[in-house]
């Protein structure tokens, strides 16, 4: 028997999973597959309602990590095969070369020598970074990671830099077996690809972008160091159409909706209009859904004169070829007709898509119509939280994972009486 939990993800959900089962008296692994823990979180510039930076609380857990010896992580690592059952599961993680030992102490000097780049997926590739480079400015571990395909293979720079012999070009990839008592699955989501809502242009129109994109450009760490400029010519923007429900509630692309894409837009609303008192913010909307605890921070925004919430979906999106402006149209649900209007720029509020459906967890996993875990059919000893379960916003995925270490405990006391009365 096993008392250690097996959280596969390591972002907040999975954190607080490992966290709250650890400070409860198990062990607690972590396996994540990038190389710093946080996952979307991390990427977020401010939570709402409270508009407050998530690096305060990633910041606070990861000093519950680093200051609690039952909790142990691996990132850059995937789970290869589980076997067993409840109080005794085993399971096989591959982990992947980071070609940077914990000998790193975050100087940079291997960066500042690095003569190749590679497109930052922190940042959805709005810049880049070196080969050679540091996830995050919060990145937990706080290490650098060689990506060896952006580099040429030949090159030693970044070694011969290196005072502290932490660049190890010739690190291989190696496996370990992890025994666990029980399981949780906190695979999180992934972006839907707005490239495939073919109406909305965003492969063509430089200026229409996503929502998580927009959280990287208002943020101070991001592509542009906060300045909400468009992509095509770096011009800052000062009117922003947000288009709500982007291929979500939509059979060809997401039937369901994402539960957050509202508030993360009337959030976004927040960020041009505090940098810049002049600029204005159209929101068009099928339904507007802060319910609860929210309703306040929509009342706040329905207050401000520059913000427009209109009510209609918005049916394409065209470039004005002189200005690079993205032209919106818009089935007009209240006033009938259609609204043409023209943008700056434009976001599209694309929904989330559970990463779990997508593959990589080699465990039976039951899923439900929309690729989301079913967690009322999965396995004794296996539980699953956050928006691998559902859509969901940090708070109740917070709240969530924190039941699924409940569960962790009450699997390993199950096991443990089962295995003394036999």
């Amino acid at each position: 028997m096993s008392d250690k939990v097996l959280v596969i993800g390591g972002g907040i959900s999975g954190i607080t999973a490992a966290i709250e089962a650890a400070e409860a008296g198990m062990e607690s692994v972590i396996v994540e597959r990038n190389p710093s823990l946080g996952g979307r979180v991390a990427q977020l510039y401010k939570y709402f309602p409270k508009l407050c930076p998530p690096y305060c609380g990633l910041e606070i857990n990861f000093r519950r990590i680093r200051q609690n010896p039952a909790i142990s992580y691996y990132t850059l690592s995937e789970i290869e095969s589980v076997s067993g059952s409840e109080g005794n599961f085993t399971a096989t993680v591959r982990i992947n070369p980071r070609y940077v030992n914990e000998k790193c102490t975050n100087c940079g000097d291997c960066a500042a020598v690095c003569p190749a780049e590679r497109s930052n997926d922190y940042n959805f590739g709005m810049n880049s970074t070196k080969a050679v480079y540091l996830p995050h400015d919060l990145a937990f571990p706080m290490r650098y990671v060689l990506d060896k395909s952006a580099c040429n293979s030949v090159c030693q720079a970044c070694a011969d830099a290196c005072q502290y012999g932490a660049i190890d070009l010739n690190m291989e990839e190696k496996t370990v077996d992890i025994a666990a008592g029980s399981i949780v699955i906190a695979t999180g989501w992934d972006p839907y690809d707005a490239a495939r809502i073919e109406n909305l242009n965003f492969a063509s129109i430089p200026n229409v972008i996503t929502n998580v994109m927009m959280e990287r450009l208002a943020a101070p760490n991001g592509p542009t160091s906060g300045k909400i400029k468009r992509p095509s010519d770096g011009k800052e923007v000062k009117n922003i159409a947000f288009a709500q429900c982007a291929g979500s509630r939509d059979e060809n692309n997401l039937a369901y909706c994402s539960a957050i894409c509202c508030m993360a837009s009337l959030k976004q609303a927040t960020y041009l209009r505090d940098a810049d008192q002049e600029s204005k913010a159209e929101i068009f909307y099928i339904d507007l859904r802060a319910p609860g605890k929210y309703e306040d921070f929509l009342r706040r925004l329905e207050e401000d004169d520059n913000v427009t919430l209109t009510k209609g979906k918005v049916a394409k999106i065209e470039e004005d070829n002189a200005t690079g402006d993205p032209v919106v149209t818009v089935e007009d649900i209240l006033g009938g007709g259609k609204i043409k209007k023209q943008f700056d720029m434009v976001v599209l509020a694309a929904g989330m898509e559970p990463a779990a459906k997508n593959g990589g967890i080699p465990l039976n996993i039951p899923f439900e119509d929309h690729g989301f875990v079913d967690g009322d059919k999965l396995g004794a000893g296996i539980s699953v939280c956050g928006v691998a379960r559902r859509p969901d916003d940090v708070t109740t995925s917070v709240q969530d994972a924190t039941g699924a270490a409940l569960r962790s405990v009450q699997v390993t006391a199950r096991a443990v009486q089962t295995a003394g009365g036999n």
